[in-house]
């Protein structure tokens, strides 16, 4: 039974029997792919509830009809999701949670919510209690929804047209999480809810628990409140994430015995990962309030959470596909038309047209390549992270005060250990002193029906049996990647608000707000890393084989079939250890260097391979900023029937100063030099919200604002961080960055028709100037006559991209070694504006009034909404909004279409989007089915062919059933991605050139919560 002051009693009693039926039905329907939402909130109390015949709504309906009480007494746009009970937000991952709402989509990664778009963009503010908080990185966003548990959270309140007192930051909104607060408690409050959540792909089974104490006291000294609770959440995810790149040409004239009588794009790498994150998740919040007289107030909240993401991945790999000698030696057995569709150029569209594209053949080996390589890849992100906020409110005859002190903190440690061996085939030709240190196995590949499939062909005299691909004496060590990076944000804010009411002093103006606000925000980012790749044909020939360490090698996942029952793929394969690497590195480290210490004995006559040391700091990488806020508003209130009709709102306008300041370090004949750069901003914000009423229950908003958006703290950086390969774009700081402006108007119409029902209808427009793009400059190929690449091996990279010290060259370069000019991305300010435009329709409705006819069916309801949105404006004027579209194999160029250029474009924009949910609520029996749908947007991954890659369209069906076995015990299952919808990503267009898969997991929890 719910605490809450506002809160209904409990729903009047029922069949039971009725009720179990239904359960079971629900549960068994579950077992199937099935699929769940829940939009909840707290029930507002009906008054006059007096009659035995009246309907006492709670769970999702109360929640809702909640919800949408405190959407409409705003002044301004707010959506609201409030939880239905204690720990019971409508999902388990607050990412999911917020895709609730019209116009919010979400990110995944491995099926996990992580990241959430307001209307198209990443750049919001996420706040707990009003309080901002900051993230694990580098970023403005704040706090990571992994990082929270949905379970310590009363409601979700999301702000996407804001007033004067808004703290500014956000393009799209403004997410506040709120925790419960004493003094609304009307009883003691005891709840407690344990949960097990089992994984698909992981085969596990983990726990998780919450709990909440809270209470009210009645004291001479003042009213009272504390409210206590707690989160331990432990999750294991597991997605399959086939890669094949077809990103190199082949043409008639080509000198190579596979070129075909039309040109083709020919199958380049291929990469199988099996990506596994364990998350363990420990949440504290503790919240208290005093009020000695009805006048005054005082609250403290702390937030304590404990966050240990632990990634255990693998991978096999073919690499040497694009030899000239392997490419020769490929049979390609079936082609696929490939329509490349057309890019926004300067002058207007330019048609890529269509090419044929390797679908099905063999790759026999080279005479080196194509060769296996295997790597576990183990790491972590360890944060540990506080909210405080003390404060007080006084109120006196015309006077409201708030006195308010805030630190927000996050310290986060990124350690890393990845290995990588390579797999030496006995069916090959072995490799040679001075030639290479690897050699080739035969491959088979199969692309059709939109499905990535590989591995390595059977039949040949090349081919290795299983029981070489396991035995430890046929692996070589090729590389060790080793960092711990320490990242270290805070947030002190300090603010004042003053509200003076004009009731009765002035006509239609209501009150007058204003205040102050100061906060100090800083990131410090320091990485450590050592990394050693033993590849060179000389230097590094006596490296050690496995067989020297094989009491650290395990065999590498086998089930990689097991997302979508595929039969080709590698399953047969080593690796070092993943759990090991992560529990105890220096362990794996003294095994390798006492193997390293045998194989050089054994060699007297080799080059000594050499030890590998201890991580040690990476100067370049290193920054310090620091930023000084003041902000100042002024807001009037207003409400009356001035114009006829009810119409209240607010005018104000926040003035913004902000003064940075940036230490970093540059890099100058491998010295250090400590720079400090410093700069400042300031911005006026006007902001205005409208609300009229024309007829009962029907409301129009209209909202104008300007808000900015500060560029990540990365981004500002002049630092720079290596890693070991060759392709990976390294990301370059841009300290000239100024933030991005932004112009919001909004217009909508709000039908409450019913208590918890609502029809509303909304467009908003955004206009975007100083826009922060991402640009990406790739070194020049430099083809040889061959096709084969020969990118430049030495500082600056005159002929574009960034020289990398430490990147393998691996097939980039024929000559062996560390050290390449590799992809180069920074963040600029485009030119111009770029502008949003988008629709919202929401509708909801639930059959409660018809009980009288319906009886039992009188419990269904329906939650949807849709979202359109496209973007438009002046940025394509310019060309420094356009980006070279031919990557580093100058694949359009070869196909006769030179210099072609793209605008760039937003990323994780999705023009449409939906969801709907389908509930049932009575009798104690809680269940409902959403399905969530977003068309393709572009990836902020890593590009390909010069241009961002394309997430395709995607959709999930998630489910959940509970039961009340009695007034204080309930019980249920949810069910998370029950259809294991995949994830294509496309290079260049959508349902273009497949290349990457995300395979992904489905999980299925079992709950019993005790409330008293």
């Amino acid at each position: 039974m719910s605490k809450f002051a506002d809160r209904g009693l409990a729903a009047a009693t029922s069949s039971r029997l009725l009720a179990t039926l239904l359960v079971g039905t629900a549960l068994s329907a579950l077992a199937l792919p099935g699929a769940a939402f829940a939009q909840t909130a707290e029930a507002e109390e009906e008054a006059g509830a007096e009659s035995e015949n009246v309907i006492v709504v709670e769970g999702i309906r109360s929640s809702l009809q909640s919800a949408l009480a405190e959407e409409r007494r705003a002044d301004n746009l707010i959506e609201v999701i409030q939880a239905e009970d204690i720990g019971k937000l409508p999902d388990q991952n607050l990412a999911e949670v917020l895709e609730n709402i019209s116009g919010i989509q979400i990110t995944r990664e491995a099926g996990v919510g992580t990241a959430v778009q307001i209307r198209g963009t990443d750049e919001n503010r996420t706040e707990i209690n009003g309080v901002s908080t900051v993230g694990s990185g580098a970023g403005r966003g704040g706090i990571s929804f992994e990082d929270l548990s949905a379970s310590i959270v009363a409601s979700v309140e999301v702000t996407k047209v804001p007033e004067a007192s808004t703290i500014e930051g956000s393009v799209g909104g403004t997410i506040n999480l709120r925790t419960i607060r004493p003094l609304d408690l009307s009883e003691p409050l005891i709840a407690a809810r344990a949960q097990v959540e089992h994984s698909d792909f992981s085969e596990s089974y983990l726990p998780r628990f919450s709990g909440t104490i809270g209470n009210r006291w009645s004291t001479g000294a003042g009213e009272f409140g504390v409210v206590l609770s707690g989160s331990y959440a432990r999750q294991d995810v597991t997605a399959f994430r086939p890669r094949a790149d077809r990103d190199a040409v082949v043409l008639p004239t080509d000198a190579t015995a596979s070129a075909e009588d039309f040109p083709f794009l020919r199958a380049q790498f291929f990469d199988q990962d099996l990506n596994n994150y364990e998350y363990e998740t420990l949440n504290l919040v503790g919240s208290l309030e005093w009020s000695p007289s009805p006048e005054l107030k005082f609250y403290f909240d702390g937030i304590y959470n404990d966050q240990k993401r632990r990634q255990e991945s693998s991978r096999a790999q073919l690499s040497g596909v694009s030899a000239s000698d392997v490419v020769d030696n490929t049979t390609n057995t079936s082609f696929e038309t490939i329509d490349f569709g057309s890019l926004d150029g300067p002058n207007g569209p330019i048609d890529l047209g269509t090419v044929e594209a390797a679908l099905t053949g063999v790759i026999e080996p080279g005479a080196t390549d194509p060769n296996l390589r295997t790597s576990s890849n183990t790491g972590a992100r360890l944060t540990k992270s506080h909210v405080w906020r003390l404060g007080g409110e006084w109120e006196r005859d015309q006077f409201k005060v708030r006195l308010e002190g805030a630190l927000s903190t996050s310290d986060t440690v990124n350690p890393d250990f990845t290995t990588t061996l390579d797999f030496i085939n006995p069916n090959h030709a072995q490799p040679v002193f001075g030639g290479s240190v690897d050699n080739g196995v035969p491959v088979e590949f199969d692309l059709r029906d939109r499905t990535l499939q590989f591995g390595i062909a059977q039949g040949l005299a090349t081919t290795p049996t299983t029981a070489q691909l396991l035995d430890p004496a046929n692996y070589k060590l090729r590389q060790v990647q080793q960092s711990h990076d320490i990242s270290e944000n805070r947030e002190l804010a300090l603010r004042f608000d003053l509200t003076y009411d004009m009731e009765g002093s002035m006509p239609f103006i209501t009150s007058i707000d204003a205040g102050y606000r100061f906060n100090e925000t800083s990131s410090l980012n320091d990485d450590f890393s050592q990394n050693f790749n033993y590849t060179s044909a000389t230097a590094d020939f006596a490296r050690p084989g496995a067989d020297l360490f094989s009491d650290i090698v395990v065999p590498g996942p086998s089930n990689f079939g097991a997302a979508d029952g595929r039969d080709l793929f590698i399953g047969d394969f080593l690796v070092i250890d993943p759990e090991l690497s992560f529990s105890d590195p220096d362990a794996v480290r003294d095994a390798f260097n006492a193997a390293i210490a045998a194989s050089n004995a054994a060699n007297p006559d080799l080059p000594p391979v050499s030890p590998i040391t201890e991580p040690t700091q990476s100067a370049s990488a290193f920054f310090d900023i620091k930023e000084q806020t003041h902000a100042a508003y002024l807001q009037a209130n207003f409400d009356g029937y001035d114009l006829g009709l009810p119409v209240r709102g607010n005018l104000g306008v926040r003035y913004v100063l902000t003064d940075v300041d940036s230490r970093g370090n540059t890099i100058v004949n491998g010295t250090a030099s400590p720079v400090l750069q410093t700069g400042s901003y300031n911005f006026w914000l006007p902001r205005f919200n409208l609300v009229i009423e024309p007829a009962q229950d029907f409301v129009i908003r209209a909202g104008i604002a300007r808000d900015i958006n500060r560029p990540d703290f990365d981004d500002l950086s002049t630092s720079v961080s290596f890693s070991t390969g060759p392709n990976t774009p390294v990301s370059v700081g841009n300290p000239a960055l100024v933030p991005e402006a932004v112009w919001s108007f909004d217009l909508s119409g709000d039908w409450y028709f019913a208590p918890s029902s609502l029809l509303s209808i909304g467009v908003f427009h955004k206009i975007r100037t100083n826009l922060f793009s991402r640009f990406q400059d790739d070194p020049a190929p430099n083809l040889d006559a061959d096709g084969n690449l020969n990118i430049d091996i030495t500082p600056p990279c005159e002929d574009g991209g960034i020289f990398n010290p430490i990147a393998d060259r691996n097939i980039n370069n024929p000559t062996p070694g560390d050290g390449i000019c590799v992809p180069r991305v920074t963040t600029i300010n485009g030119e111009g504006n770029t502008t949003q435009t988008g629709i919202e329709v929401a509708f909801q409705h639930d059959l409660s009034a018809y009980e009288d006819t319906l009886g039992f069916a009188s419990g269904f309801g329906f939650i949807g909404n849709y979202t359109y949105q496209l973007t438009g404006g002046t940025a394509a004027d310019f060309p420094t909004n356009f980006r070279e579209a031919d990557g580093p194999r100058d694949v359009f160029t070869r196909l006769g279409i030179v210099g072609a250029q793209d605008r760039i474009t937003l990323p994780n924009l999705s023009k449409h989007s939906f969801n709907t949910t389908l509930f049932y609520d009575k009798y104690g029996l809680n269940a409902r089915v959403r399905y969530t749908w977003r068309s393709s947007y572009v990836s902020t991954d890593s590009f390909f062919f010069g241009l961002p890659r394309i997430n395709g369209a995607r959709g999930q069906l998630n489910a959940s059933v509970n039961y009340d076995i009695t007034d204080n015990i309930n019980i249920g299952v949810e069910g998370i991605n029950l259809l294991q919808e995949d994830q294509s990503q496309f290079c260049v267009n959508n349902n273009a050139l497949l290349c990457f898969q995300g395979l992904t997991d489905r999980r299925l929890i079992g709950s019993i919560s005790i409330t008293m």
